[in-house]
């Protein structure tokens, strides 16, 4: 049945798609200039010829496709396929990957440890616990969350279906949780992969739903804790400011103090105990006992009836209780997602993502207005965005900032790099200075170039271009003459116009060479280069045109360059 429905709605997206028409035209791009424009907007870069290809089989058609996510992705399937953790349940990371409190508790109890031995050779009593780990086949959360960040950049850079990739990213940091805060960070790689990836060109209710109810969330915001008689009113509130109505939503601390109540009883299945005495408890019963005495299960959720607050409330203005359970929480999110300042909050966080950082309210209203007539539905609103001439108008082309993740994977796109060691990018982007997964704040990561773009980054960014683009970056590789198609360039300023123009496609690119010719003059620069390649000069005199460091230093400050900073 579900596969019925899912081919179906295909089947109605095709449809819905078959008149559309970008205005690119009109807003004086050529069909290459809007693939373009188009391939920086939704993906992480193009990669080389790719503009070509989206020309050749249609801007629509490759945008239409993009919405389907339905790509075959073998090679990234592959590239996936030993990292075994990302495929476990919570249960089962919580089995696989117990914290040190957990492993120190079973040890005690199976008396492999003493509550004393650590005062007398503390290496001797961290060797013992390393052992006890290996010996019942724990390995460290540390694994679990190197493959998770490995996984992503991986994603990003090679998945076929870019736009998906781009909106997981963009749902996630909308609906952010934290790997700062040690409850909830084991449940994030189950939380990206089970809620937000699936759901991210779905509708969006049903995504406010799917992350009220994941561990991940209900730790994270501390709602699992809430129960009548004990209120927090952390996830309520974030919920109203940062998930559905915005922070001018038409809201008051009462609707978020009635919210709260509303959502008592929410909490998380316990896991990887089976001691527990309330899982024994569950486990005895039958689903109509566990109805009948007001619990709700739904994979990890939990809905605890004697915790849930019966009497009646009143969120904006809509009546609650006085005693529906369960139903009364997917009553109000339900209420927030269809909400009319929802429609126009959250379309205004796409125009900011996808159009500038300062997007025309005329694209925000009908963006809006499309979000209420089809409830919620992503990939409609997504059309609307992308068939509106303000998507295309000359002050959106290029106005976007890159994050550094952004910029990350564009170059190694860019470049067609082949990624061994996946963990080795990961630690260039925090380096410059976005460490994946750890936002502290629910707001997540501002998404205006404001926040990414000082003095510092500028700096850090070059560094990184000058980084990837002479081999410095362990497990990245590439052909930078492949790209050239082998045609070795007469002269260091014939390599920049070239490689400006191939990693650059389709942008005015004569300004941004005459700013970064200075630059290869520049003797300091070519020495950082020199020494990062390893290279020693020529004993016998240079040889006819740019040397390999010459190249890898004409690619690094472009990859460091202000436009290129740009998408």
């Amino acid at each position: 049945m579900k596969f019925v429905c899912t081919a179906l709605g295909v089947l109605l997206l095709c449809s819905f798609n078959r008149g559309l028409r970008f205005p690119y035209r009109q807003a004086g791009l050529t069909e290459r200039q809007a693939a373009a424009h188009l391939l920086s907007r939704f993906t992480y870069g193009a990669t080389p010829g790719e503009v070509d290809a989206v020309v050749h089989q249609g801007l629509e058609r490759w945008f239409s496709k993009q919405l389907e996510a339905r790509l075959p992705d073998d090679s990234l399937d592959l590239r996936l396929s030993g990292y075994d953790a990302l495929q476990l349940s919570n249960a089962q990371v919580r089995e696989t990957f117990p914290r040190n409190g957990e492993v120190l508790r079973m040890a005690r109890k199976d008396g492999t440890i003493s509550s004393d031995s650590a005062m007398g050779d503390p290496k001797a009593y961290k060797d013992v616990l390393k052992n006890y780990m290996q010996e019942k086949g724990f390995k460290p959360l540390q694994e679990l969350y190197r493959q998770f960040y490995c996984q992503k950049i991986l994603r990003a850079a090679y998945s076929n279906n870019q736009l998906q990739e781009v909106m997981t990213d963009f749902w996630f940091n909308h609906f952010n949780v934290s790997m700062t805060k040690g409850d909830c960070a084991e449940f994030i790689p189950a939380y990206e992969r089970d809620v937000i990836r699936p759901g991210a060109l779905g509708k969006f209710g049903d995504l406010v739903l799917a992350t009220a109810k994941s561990p991940a969330m209900l730790y994270y915001l501390d709602n699992f804790s809430s129960k009548n008689g004990g209120i927090n009113e952390n996830y309520a509130r974030e919920v109203m400011e940062l998930h559905t109505l915005g922070v001018d939503g038409g809201y008051t601390q009462q609707d978020v103090t009635q919210a709260a109540r509303v959502l008592t009883g929410w909490t998380v299945y316990p896991l990887g105990r089976e001691d527990n005495p309330l899982v024994q408890r569950l486990a005895a019963m039958s689903p109509d006992q566990m109805v009948q005495r007001g619990f709700v299960r739904d994979g990890d959720f939990l809905f605890i009836g004697n915790r849930h607050d019966k009497d009646p409330k009143t969120v904006l203005g809509t009546e609650f209780g006085p005693d529906e359970g369960y139903q009364e929480g997917v009553r109000l999110l339900a209420l927030l997602a269809r909400h009319p300042s929802t429609a126009h909050f959250i379309c205004k966080e796409l125009a900011v993502r996808f159009v500038s950082d300062n997007p025309p309210a005329s694209l925000i209203d009908k963006m809006a207005q499309t979000f209420l007539d089809k409830n919620g539905d992503i990939r409609k609103v997504l059309i609307t965005m992308v068939s509106s001439p303000e998507f295309w108008a000359p002050e959106a082309v290029r106005e976007k900032i890159k994050s550094p993740f952004e910029l990350a994977i564009s170059s190694v796109r860019s470049l067609q790099a082949t990624i061994d060691q996946p963990y080795q990018v990961y630690n260039w982007v925090s380096r410059m200075g976005e460490k994946l997964y750890a936002y502290q704040a629910p707001t997540g990561y501002p998404d205006k170039g404001q926040y990414w773009i000082n003095t510092g980054s500028l700096l850090n960014r070059m560094n990184f271009g000058l980084a990837i683009a002479s081999g410095r970056i362990p497990g990245v590789h590439f052909d930078l003459a492949a790209l050239n198609d082998h045609r070795e360039p007469e002269s260091a300023q014939a390599a920049l116009e070239t490689y400006t123009r191939l990693i650059l496609p389709e942008r005015q690119t004569a300004e941004t060479v005459r700013r970064l010719t200075p630059m290869l003059s520049d003797p300091a620069l070519a020495g950082k280069v020199d020494a990062a390649s390893n290279r020693m000069a020529n004993e016998q005199g240079p040889e006819p045109g740019p040397s390999p460091a010459m190249l890898s230093q004409v690619v690094g400050i472009i990859i460091g360059s202000p436009e290129y900073q740009r998408r």
